[in-house]
C-alpha cells in the first residue's frame, strides 16, 4: 500500500494534497520568502544546525522573526521525515511573510507562512559521475543579493534552462569576469592539486556543502582556499566541481563545448568523493550526532 505524504503547514501535519495556501499569501504574490534544502540520511537530518543558522539569517535579512527554534525545527523535521518512510530524503523548508491584502510595503502584525515537505533523495547515477557533466557560462544578470536564499528564483531558472537548452547540466554565473556560483550550485576549480571557491559575498550563496568541502579538504590536507577565480582560469583549470546539498559534488568535464582538463573526472574530486562519502557513511551510521 502507498504511503500518504505528509507536509507539515502552520503548526499541522497534513496530507499534502490537502495542505493549501492563501492566494494572498505574499510568497505567491511576491516571492516574499526564503527557504532551506536540507539532505537526510538514514533519517539523520545532515548538517542540521548549520542549515539552520543559515535559515535564520535568511530571516533576519528579510526582516522576517523566526517562526520556530531550533529544537522546534528539529523535532518537526525528524517527524516529518520519520512520516515519510525515513531513510534517505531531501527536506524542503520555506517561510514567508504569510497572508496580507496586496501592497509593496511589509503587512503589520501578519503570520509567516510555514512550510516543511520531503522527497525520497536518490543517489546521482553512476553513469553521470563517471562521465561528469557540461557547463555554460553566463552574465550574472541577478540581483545585489544573492546570498540571501530567496524563493524568488526566477533568474536561476531562466539560467538553468538556457543551459539544458544547449545540452549543459548547469549555467555558472560571472560578474565583471569573476566567476560566482552556478545556478544552483557552488562552483570549485583546481588547479595544480589545490582546490579554490570564490569567498563568500553578496553575489553567492553560502552552500552548506560548499563550507563542508573545504572543511574535509582541510582534514585531509588537501590544499584549498578561497580567492577570486576569473573566467579566465576557469577555463584553464585542471578540474571544476559543482556542489550542493542534494548533489553533493559532481564533477563538470565540459566548458562552454571545451572539455574541462583531460575531459574526464579527475583525480582530485575522485578523492574528495570518497572522503565525502566516508563521511556521510559515519554520519549514516551515528559515527556523527545529528544535530
Amino acid at each position: 500500500m502507498q504511503r500518504t505524504k505528509l507536509v507539515y503547514l502552520n503548526g499541522e501535519f497534513l496530507p499534502a494534497d490537502q495542505a493549501t495556501v492563501s492566494v494572498l499569501d505574499r510568497g505567491f504574490i511576491f516571492g516574499d520568502g526564503v527557504y532551506e534544502v536540507i539532505p537526510c540520511y538514514g533519517g539523520y537530518l545532515f548538517r542540521l544546525r548549520e542549515h539552520l543558522e543559515r535559515l535564520d539569517a535568511n530571516l533576519v535579512a528579510i526582516r522576517i522573526a523566526p517562526p520556530l527554534s531550533h529544537e522546534k525545527w528539529q523535532h518537526v523535521l525528524q517527524e516529518l521525515v520519520a512520516s515519510n518512510g525515513g531513510g534517505d530524503q531531501s527536506v524542503y523548508l520555506q517561510i514567508t511573510r504569510g497572508v496580507a491584502p496586496r501592497d509593496h510595503a511589509f503587512p503589520a502584525r501578519t503570520k509567516p507562512t510555514v512550510l516543511a515537505m520531503s522527497n525520497p533523495l536518490q543517489p546521482l547515477p553512476s553513469e553521470l559521475l563517471a562521465k561528469g557533466i557540461s557547463a555554460i557560462t553566463l552574465d550574472d544578470f541577478r540581483w545585489q543579493q544573492c546570498n540571501i536564499k530567496a524563493i524568488a528564483l526566477l533568474p536561476n531558472i531562466l539560467a538553468r534552462q538556457q543551459a539544458l537548452d544547449v545540452g549543459a547540466g548547469e549555467a555558472i554565473f560571472v560578474r565583471d569576469g569573476a566567476v560566482t556560483e552556478g545556478a544552483a550550485s557552488n562552483v570549485f576549480l583546481v588547479k595544480n592539486r589545490e582546490i579554490t571557491t570564490p569567498p563568500k559575498g553578496p553575489y553567492l550563496l553560502p552552500g552548506i556543502t560548499r563550507d563542508l568541502v573545504l572543511e574535509l579538504a582541510a582534514e585531509n590536507q588537501i590544499r584549498n582556499h578561497e580567492s577570486t577565480i576569473r573566467l579566465d582560469d576557469l577555463e584553464q583549470g585542471d578540474e571544476i566541481w559543482l556542489t550542493s546539498s542534494t548533489k553533493e559534488i559532481v564533477p563538470v568535464t565540459q566548458l562552454n563545448g571545451k572539455p574541462v582538463g583531460a575531459g574526464r573526472p579527475g583525480p582530485l574530486w575522485a578523492r574528495m568523493l570518497t572522503v565525502f562519502q566516508d563521511y556521510k557513511q559515519r554520519f549514516r551510521s551515528g559515527g556523527y550526532e545529528a544535530s
